[in-house]
């Protein structure tokens, strides 16, 4: 169990994949499927598709266009918004989210969905989790123009959703963005222990992770 001193804890600002939903459908669909997908529309074979795909991913990686779905439709000729939606069989919600953000709730936290997903990549997963609810707001880069990553994302998510750090909790499975809030002075920061159900553990000891919500869970008001 990792203690967390909630009185203190004001804001609750949530990451989506790979925190609060399984990475593995993400993985599963940049990885495997849309190169399928892109090897049956060029005529190549799936090894040498993936292969290209693989080597553009990294040249996006840490930019903001990485997450757009217009992005790589755009690049690939594809609609990947609708090839997005091919495999909402595994969109899963991670161990015991639904009872922390319910929790949240009642200790009437402000919660925040803060996430580099593209805009129909998240009306995708709330439509198919039914999590919408549980937020008093959603933050897409997107709207922002910067990743999480950035350092000026923070400053440019103050004006939409002012926060103070030090009453700011932050939770996030990739290590360069919870650098970066790090970087800014939000004072409680934790990672993911194993952001997709289906891969080996993230192994790092430069941030405190939790394995589920269940670790964190504050007590439900009397």
């Amino acid at each position: 169990m990792y203690s967390l001193n909630w009185q203190t804890i004001h804001t609750v600002f949530l990451d989506m994949d790979g925190t609060l939903l399984d990475l593995n459908y993400d993985n599963q669909f940049w990885r495997h499927h849309l190169p399928k997908r892109y090897a049956q529309q060029s005529g190549l074979s799936i090894e040498a598709a993936k292969a290209i795909l693989l080597s553009r991913y990294e040249d996006m990686l840490g930019r903001l266009e990485w997450y757009s779905v217009d992005y790589w439709s755009t690049q690939l000729d594809m609609d990947v918004g609708v090839l997005i939606a091919e495999l909402t069989h595994l969109i899963a919600v991670r161990p015991y989210v639904n009872e922390f953000l319910y929790a949240l709730r009642q200790h009437n936290k402000r919660v925040v969905l803060l996430t580099n997903a593209h805009q129909k990549s998240i009306s995708l997963k709330m439509q198919h989790t039914q999590i919408v609810h549980h937020f008093d707001c959603i933050v897409s880069a997107h709207d922002l123009g910067l990743p999480k990553e950035a350092a000026e994302f923070w400053h440019k998510l103050q004006a939409v959703e002012p926060f103070k750090a030090a009453h700011t909790l932050f939770i996030d499975d990739s290590l360069s963005v919870l650098r970066s809030a790090a970087g800014y002075g939000i004072a409680h920061l934790l990672g993911i222990y194993q952001p997709d159900s289906q891969a080996p553990p993230t192994e790092s000891d430069e941030f405190r992770t939790i394995h589920s919500f269940r670790e964190i869970m504050p007590p439900l008001p009397r």
